[in-house]
């Protein structure tokens, strides 16, 4: 086992931010802390530099010609998305089943508002039914909302070929996909994949809380969701988080130069062998997560005859943190687990292991041997 007192294995609702990304942070805060909208010399220094970042980040995300705008996060990304862009009273929405709540939720609201909202099926493995999907497609559809990976079990959408059948079928959607959890694990090409908007958020990438940006494609008509002083060309207004704004760059940077090269290889191998070795040594777990299509940092398990919730708190006497899903809302867990056709014995036993960089490989024999320990206690007192 590591030296360290905690082993963080819920990567997948916030990591930890890195010391250079806080010392950029910190920098900003120090130095550059004027108003980007001021009219003297330092105030336009700050200006230029946001731009700057839009560019950096939208070549991150090989983006083509659009807006890159700044918000607080992927969930005020994704409601910007179904909110704001333009599309007839009553027309059809396509959503994912499956989806974050920050989508899932203004969903739902938009068919409260009258708008013909269509859930897509999910596979077992957390990605849409493609077939589904082609179904609900009619010439109605004004707007179409899926995730690249799924926050719950990783599992990886081919977007490139449900935009290209959407635009096919419904020539005059808008498609727009949540990356938060694909943004920094998998390489990702905006141009390729087709989409007209994509949201990302700083805090998964080891990046600060409360920042992360919507790409909005040339041609795309949307309103602002923020109204105010017309920051963000309009788009979202509010003094600009220059601080967060230069920590996302920096958080965005070293994924680019590190991680595909050599940290993404280094977490595979940890969630391969942490696989491999909890299969091992606990029976009766059904492994949720695609080998393949996914992304290299997510295994979500389900244990029988135990409730999640209860093993978190178990593990938690260990120091080790794990999760049950989405962190962002109590009751996404329910919803979800339903859509994952497990027995009875095996439902209420989901539990999402999410691994950074950070994780060492000494630490999974303790950890699964933390596990296979509880587990015997807490099947043990449900048998009684």
């Amino acid at each position: 086992m590591t030296e360290r007192s905690v082993i963080y294995l819920d990567n997948a609702a916030t990591s930890p931010i890195r010391e250079e990304v806080l010392n950029a942070m910190t920098q900003a805060m120090r130095s550059d802390y004027f108003n980007p909208s001021a009219l003297y010399a330092p105030s336009a220094e700050i200006s230029a530099e946001i731009r700057r970042i839009r560019s950096e980040i939208c070549a991150a995300l090989h983006a083509p010609e659009g807006e890159m705008y700044f918000t607080s996060g992927g969930t005020e990304s994704n409601n910007t998305a179904l909110f704001c862009t333009r599309k007839p009273k009553g027309s059809r929405i396509i959503v994912g089943m499956g989806e974050h709540d920050s989508v899932y939720a203004p969903a739902n609201e938009l068919k409260a508002r009258g708008y013909d909202v269509r859930f897509v099926p999910i596979m077992r493995d957390g990605t849409i039914d493609a077939r589904e999907f082609e179904n609900l497609l009619d010439e109605s559809v004004s707007l179409i909302s899926v995730m690249h990976a799924s926050n719950e079990t990783g599992g990886i959408n081919d977007i490139a070929a449900l935009v290209k059948l959407a635009k096919k079928r419904a020539p005059k959607c808008v498609f727009h996909s949540d990356g938060v959890q694909a943004a920094g694990k998998i390489p990702v090409n905006l141009r390729a994949l087709g989409v007209d908007m994509y949201s990302v958020s700083a805090h998964k990438i080891h990046g600060p809380k409360g920042i992360g940006a919507l790409f909005i494609k040339k041609g795309v008509s949307a309103k602002p969701l923020l109204f105010g002083g017309g920051q963000e060309k309009g788009m979202r207004s509010g003094t600009e988080n220059f601080p967060s704004i230069a920590a996302m760059r920096e958080a965005i940077r070293i994924y680019i130069e590190n991680e595909y090269a050599t940290n993404y290889s280094k977490i595979s191998k940890y969630r391969e062998l942490f696989k491999a070795r909890l299969t091992e040594i606990v029976s009766d777990i059904e492994i949720i997560t695609p080998t393949h299509n996914s992304v290299p940092n997510i295994l979500t398990v389900a244990f029988k005859d135990v409730r999640g919730e209860v093993l978190l708190h178990s593990l938690e006497n260990y120091g080790i943190y794990v999760g049950i899903g989405s962190a962002c809302s109590s009751h996404h867990e329910s919803r979800f687990k339903s859509l994952l056709g497990l027995d009875d014995r095996h439902r209420d036993g989901v539990v999402r292991f999410s691994f950074s960089e950070e994780n060492d490989l000494s630490e999974i024999d303790f950890v699964v041997d933390c596990i296979k320990r509880e587990l015997e206690i807490l099947t043990k007192y449900r048998r009684i």
